[in-house]
């Protein structure tokens, strides 16, 4: 009682009161906000599990990492940096390249005006050694494409499904005929790999979570991890929040709390 953890479930997490199983609660580390512990766990496990436990990134290898200014690529690129020589490509929109480039993206991506597959061939034309694929449809099969001889492609989303505020029926028909297929005989001629990963699946995998988070909370104690928080938003103001990622503007994580600070209540009252 009175401890402040940090909560991991599937749902219904936007709301005042949350009631969840012990075994889905971690205790916080010292000198860490609410507002960081919140950005923590479903964003850093899911990049923690995806470069290390499939991806088995090492030093001196190369890392593409699609919407690196979100909640999972700020993660993923901190997480880079932990490993000695590790070349990060980053896709996002060209007003996010500085900060990418500050954080340690050697080569962030316009997506919107280029070609990344191109891009990156133009920079190291073998490919590289590891792909996060958060879009699905056809950006799989480029991603495959790009990768080196015993590369590894680890796909966790379908982003390509989103277009925009409302479902938008040819955009899911269209990437939903351009999913990425292929056969166990193709994969052993081209010698590389490809994971699927999805969190919201491991509920009964309590110890290996619980062994990922421990990790975790060791990098942020030693400084080599530190969750990026975009903006932080007041539930009332939840629809502006979520125009805020549906725009693309996010550098980091949006943080919903249930009421705004006080300091801001009292100047919104001036």
């Amino acid at each position: 009682v009175g401890d402040k953890v940090m909560v991991l479930a599937r749902a219904g997490l936007w709301q005042e009161v949350v009631n969840v199983p012990v075994s889905q609660t971690f205790p916080m580390p010292e000198g860490m906000s609410f507002e960081e512990a919140a950005a923590l766990l479903v964003n850093y496990i899911t990049a923690y599990m995806i470069l290390f436990d499939f991806g088995n990134l090492r030093p001196n290898q190369s890392v593409l990492i699609h919407m690196a200014a979100g909640g999972v690529g700020t993660a993923a690129i901190q997480l880079c940096k932990t490993v000695e020589n590790v070349t990060i490509f980053g896709t996002a929109s060209a007003s996010k390249h500085d900060s990418l480039k500050e954080s340690g993206v050697a080569h962030p991506i316009d997506y919107r005006t280029m070609d990344y597959a191109e891009e990156v061939r133009k920079i190291s034309p073998k490919g590289v050694d590891i792909v996060l694929d958060p879009l699905g449809g056809s950006d799989t099969s480029k991603a495959f494409n790009l990768l080196k001889p015993m590369g590894k492609l680890i796909t966790y989303g379908v982003a390509n499904l989103l277009t925009g505020q409302k479902k938008n029926l040819m955009a899911m028909a269209k990437t939903w005929w351009n999913q990425f297929s292929i056969t166990a005989l193709q994969l052993l001629h081209q010698n590389k790999a490809v994971c699927g990963y999805h969190l919201g699946y491991m509920d009964e995998e309590v110890e290996l979570i619980r062994s990922v988070v421990a990790k975790l909370v060791n990098l942020y104690s030693q400084g080599k991890i530190k969750p990026k928080i975009d903006s932080v938003w007041p539930f009332d103001q939840v629809a502006e929040a979520m125009r805020q990622m549906q725009e693309k503007k996010n550098v980091g994580k949006v943080i919903l709390v249930p009421e705004a600070p006080k300091e801001e209540s009292k100047k919104a009252e001036n």
